[in-house]
């Protein structure tokens, strides 16, 4: 019988497989399709202080082997998280949640992690500052290291569940941020985030994002994620839970390879919404395929 368990900082999931935040609403969407209490968790959509419309469409761009999004953090605002979306989810998911926060201040990172932290239903909280679609803020705290420990050191003063820094890829040294992270107190990383693109529409011969650039992600963008992992993984102590073009049993293993104690699933949720279903019922058989019996012992196996 082999073992799926990895453990975040102290949060044991049953497996490794986490749908992304973005990507998977606020979980009871999908419960209509599956029963999600077979996820590892999931990251609920990026939420901030105050309601946020996000930004004008069009937001999204097909490519090949990918898509491009500038949605813009769109959410409800945490009071309406809190006391609606927490509320709908809870019949249909009886584990603990990743709670993703996004910001445009440090006093609005810190206020709406301390408000999120209170809840019984979040087990862990994801602070993105890496948002690629939004402007004065977002990716700003996410490309400056004395930044990103700044975010860091203030949510940490006001929480306590696990806080994980979810990194921006468009850095030139995102070593130099994770290990900012952990020293100012991060329980571990989250990466990566989409990489910034764009397309052209050649009859209008202007974007096809109303935002002109927007996030890339999808598999094409693995690679650059592996490497990023396995960088960082060198480099800190704390744990990293891996994204960035997951689309198969396959790259899950060789995300954790790379140094991901568990992975998140993104792009290939809106593609296929059983994708994170599927992935974890054929885990067990690429286990086996490769003489795997507990998958936390492969975790930065290929350093």
């Amino acid at each position: 019988m082999v073992n799926l368990k990895v453990n975040l900082s102290g949060l044991e999931l049953d497996n490794p497989i986490i749908p992304a935040s973005g990507t998977f609403g606020y979980g009871y969407e999908f419960a209509e399709f599956y029963d999600i209490n077979c996820l590892g968790t999931f990251s609920f959509k990026g939420t901030t202080r105050e309601p946020r419309f996000g930004n004008p469409t069009p937001r999204i761009a097909e490519c090949p082997a990918g898509m491009i999004n500038s949605v813009g953090l769109q959410n409800p605002g945490v009071e309406k998280v809190i006391s609606e979306e927490l509320k709908k989810l809870k019949p249909c998911f009886n584990k603990k949640v990743i709670a993703n926060v996004g910001g445009f201040s440090l006093d609005e990172y810190s206020e709406t992690c301390a408000m999120l932290d209170k809840e019984e239903q979040v087990g862990l909280l994801e602070v993105n500052i890496s948002c690629p679609n939004v402007h004065n803020g977002g990716m700003s705290f996410g490309t400056d290291p004395k930044m990103a420990a700044e975010v860091t050191r203030r949510v940490k003063e006001v929480t306590t569940k696990p806080v994980y820094i979810k990194l921006s890829p468009n850095v030139t040294d995102i070593v130099a941020i994770a290990k900012a992270c952990e020293d100012a107190g991060a329980d571990g990383i989250s990466m990566i985030n989409t990489l910034l693109g764009m397309r052209i529409d050649l009859r209008t011969k202007k974007p096809v994002i109303a935002n002109k650039m927007g996030g890339f992600s999808g598999s094409a963008i693995l690679p650059v994620a592996l490497r990023m992992v396995y960088q960082v993984y060198e480099n800190v102590n704390i744990p990293i839970i891996g994204m960035g073009g997951i689309t198969t049993v396959s790259d899950v293993i060789e995300m954790m390879l790379a140094g991901a104690t568990a992975v998140q699933v993104g792009a290939a949720n809106l593609v296929n919404p059983f994708a994170c279903k599927e992935i974890i019922e054929k885990l067990p058989e690429e286990m086996a395929k490769y003489g795997i019996n507990n998958l936390s012992d492969i975790i930065g196996g290929a350093h």
